[in-house]
């Protein structure tokens, strides 16, 4: 077991700390967004602002995912 960690190869474990660990923080974050919205009582409009601006990158990475698995790129 040589070059292995815990029996897992090094690209096994980037792959899932890219998917698995990335989108656990995409998911944090979205709720420090939404309490931030609710701290600030920023109203309908202001918390769809919140969550426009500052999760928008999140969306290129949930599409690459997306495309990934439609196009059965591995």
């Amino acid at each position: 077991m040589q070059g292995t960690i815990f029996g897992f190869t090094e690209a096994q474990i980037t792959d899932f700390g890219m998917t698995y660990g990335v989108g656990g923080l995409m998911l944090l974050m979205i709720f420090i967004v939404g309490h931030l919205a609710w701290e600030s009582k920023a109203g309908k409009f202001g918390t769809f602002a919140l969550f426009l601006g500052l999760t928008f990158g999140m969306v290129g990475y949930v599409a690459k995912y997306i495309i990934k698995f439609k196009l059965g790129i591995h």
